[in-house]
């Protein structure tokens, strides 16, 4: 599939990534705008996602990013959706990718089923950003976008440590290396800096945590009156659940803690064996088969922490 293709002749175009974007997401949907604003630039084009996390900030055109909700009544001649396994990922954007006169869906998860017009979706892929790479020449990209992509690859694989890296993905790392990014920074940027209030929080995340199924397990949480406590945000929550499961022994890690909306978030990380994708689909989740999201209503959240965990063991113990 060329990218290319789909863009040609278009005059509006509006691309979107999933709610709460990680680095994929904000990735992917930054190298595209920023190849259709650099090679099309009669083009008009608008990138919608809710607000990113400050780490992801320096990516390039990251503050023209808009919010779906207050561009309700515009029309695309083409809607593009990264990283996104259904519509409902899509957010406030969904009523703009329902619009548009044409759809484009290019992702790496195992999705809900075809809601685009034309579908790219490989989900043995190490990254959208790395299948957003596969439909463009190599030749048009620019230092900007490399940034884009790069990061993307890095935060998906964890550092190309994840069973999803491919020799491609590391053939394509070392293209973009070429193009001048600093992939040191995007690194640091992406998993070593942490803010006061992150590792406070980290602290927490740790002291509260408790091993199940012989050690194999590893549970944690955070309450409300915690993350307040330390001025903690749900974003101050990346990376805790991939520190919890390297802890020797440890397959699966598992982290709960409460949204702004009331809900409970949970946050699973495994190491070879357990299919983090599969367990968050038992839960109305999803994400990727080493690391996958989900999501309760509200409820005690040590107690839900023990079911989920308890749960998790059963799976292990009939596998």
């Amino acid at each position: 599939m060329r990218l290319d293709d789909f863009i040609a002749g278009k005059k509006s175009i509006g691309i979107a990534g999933h709610v709460r974007p990680d680095g994929d997401c904000a990735g992917s949907t930054l190298a595209v705008y920023n190849y259709i604003k650099t090679y099309y630039p009669d083009i008009e084009v608008s990138a919608y996602l809710e607000p990113i996390p400050n780490i992801y900030k320096f990516l390039p055109r990251s503050e023209e990013l808009k919010l779906a909700s207050e561009y309700v009544d515009e029309v695309h001649d083409l809607f593009i959706a990264l990283d996104c396994s259904g519509p409902s990922r899509l957010g406030d954007a969904d009523e703009l990718f329902r619009s548009a006169r044409e759809t484009l869906c290019i992702d790496h998860h195992i999705n809900e089923g075809s809601f685009a017009d034309h579908d790219f979706i490989f989900p043995e892929a190490s990254s959208t950003c790395e299948l957003v790479a596969d439909t463009i020449d190599h030749d048009r990209i620019t230092k900007e976008i490399a940034e884009c992509i790069y990061t993307g690859m890095v935060t998906d694989t964890g550092v190309f440590q994840y069973e999803c890296t491919h020799r491609s993905t590391m053939e394509l790392a070392g293209e973009l290396m070429e193009k001048g990014i600093d992939y040191p920074m995007i690194v640091d940027r992406v998993f070593f800096e942490k803010s006061f209030e992150q590792n406070k929080i980290t602290g927490v995340a740790l002291l509260n945590s408790k091993l199940y199924a012989d050690g194999r397990i590893l549970g944690s949480y955070v309450t409300r009156e915690e993350m307040e406590k330390y001025n903690a945000l749900p974003k101050h929550m990346e990376g805790i659940g991939s520190m919890l499961r390297s802890t020797k022994g440890v397959e699966l890690a598992v982290l709960l803690y409460p949204l702004a909306d009331g809900r409970i978030k949970g946050s699973s990380r495994s190491a070879k064996t357990f299919d983090c994708a599969a367990f968050a689909s038992r839960h109305g989740g999803g994400g990727h088969v080493r690391a996958a999201g989900f999501s309760f209503d509200g409820g005690d959240i040590e107690k839900l922490l023990d079911e989920v965990c308890v749960e998790a063991a059963a799976i292990m113990e009939d596998n």
